[in-house]
């Protein structure tokens, strides 16, 4: 049970919510039913929240977000979906999340530590890891796997079923229409394969010689003219050595739409 005076009094709850003791409502927020909100958690003003949704610790939402809004999608009628968020989550203004459909899992997911920038959409059905920054004005469509240490640029577009391996980064303005992988920079419309986020790699203390690996990598796969079959004939029996090169080769094999190049 909230204590009230953590509620500001022109906020609405409806009495099937359930928020942590210490949670913090701002004025004239709506807090819908079936919407459980861990402790810590800051809503702001101005903020709607629908459910079935669950919001983990130490969160903070700004003004005007919506979150676990019924899905933009034609085939949605009302079915009870789900939407998930961890903790230590930063959700700027006007940004926008909606829960999954019955045609997926029924739940869009969003991990840990992540920061949405303003005016951001995430779509039905996406799974979203950790430690991941959305510029201002993203969009992601339904169905888009995220891993981990992304960054994607402002305005950046990205296409409904795309994977987005862990630590890629897109530049302002691009538009994803396939997979990208595991360390991948893409730029563009549509997105072309520039390089890996080596710098990234550097201001996190990996080791050279991971680096190095990665480096060779991406130029069997991108600048040796093989078809992605040879280049991961090539690069399958160094993995053992490498997780790195582990999870760059694991986000190449799991592509359905193909990757971008």
């Amino acid at each position: 049970m909230t204590h009230p005076a953590a509620i500001h009094p022109t906020a609405i709850i409806d009495p099937t919510a359930e928020l942590d003791h210490d949670v913090q409502v701002g004025p004239y927020s709506i807090i819908g039913p079936r919407v459980r909100i861990g402790a810590g958690t800051v809503v702001g003003p101005h903020v709607v929240i629908n459910g079935p949704t669950v919001i983990g610790k130490n969160n903070r939402i700004f003004q005007f977000a919506s979150v676990g809004e019924d899905c933009q999608d034609k085939k949605y009628k009302g079915e009870p979906t789900r939407l998930e968020i961890g903790d230590n989550n930063v959700i700027r203004e006007h940004c926008s999340i909606h829960r999954g459909t019955v045609q997926d899992q029924s739940l869009t997911r969003i991990g840990d530590n992540n920061l949405l920038m303003a005016t951001v959409h995430v779509a039905h059905d996406c799974m979203i890891g950790n430690d991941n920054i959305f510029a201002n004005t993203t969009g992601i469509a339904g169905h888009v796997h995220i891993g981990d240490g992304v960054i994607l640029g402002g305005m950046t577009g990205v296409h409904q079923f795309c994977r987005i391996g862990s630590y890629a980064m897109t530049a302002g303005c691009s538009l994803v229409l396939k997979d990208i992988p595991a360390f991948v920079m893409v730029s563009g419309n549509p997105a072309g394969a520039r390089s890996m986020n080596f710098e990234g790699m550097r201001r996190r203390g990996w080791d050279a010689d991971v680096v190095a690996i990665l480096r060779r990598a991406y130029k069997t796969v991108y600048r040796q003219g093989l078809t992605l079959e040879q280049a991961l004939a090539e690069l399958e029996p160094q993995v053992a050595t490498c997780p790195q090169l582990a999870m760059f080769v694991d986000s190449l094999r799991a592509s359905e739409r193909g990757i971008t190049r």
